[in-house]
């Protein structure tokens, strides 16, 4: 199961608020690499190949923290 963060429940109350409007979009690509990272993590040797990714590319990006 996948959790999104929501924006348009706040969309009313973060028009007036840059910084607000900031954290999201932080949050939302940090969401993102989750995600992506997950699903690279599920890729297996030919689909790796297909992409032109390495394992140790692989390894590499799944090693890092969520806000990298």
């Amino acid at each position: 199961m996948q959790r999104t963060v929501d924006t348009s429940f706040f969309a009313g109350s973060l028009e007036a608020s840059p910084k607000a409007q900031g954290i999201l979009s932080t949050l939302s690509v940090w969401q993102r690499r989750v995600i992506s990272r997950h699903q690279l993590a599920r890729l297996d040797a030919r689909l790796l190949a297909d992409a032109g990714i390495t394992e140790a590319q692989r390894n590499a990006e799944l090693r890092k923290p969520f806000w990298r």
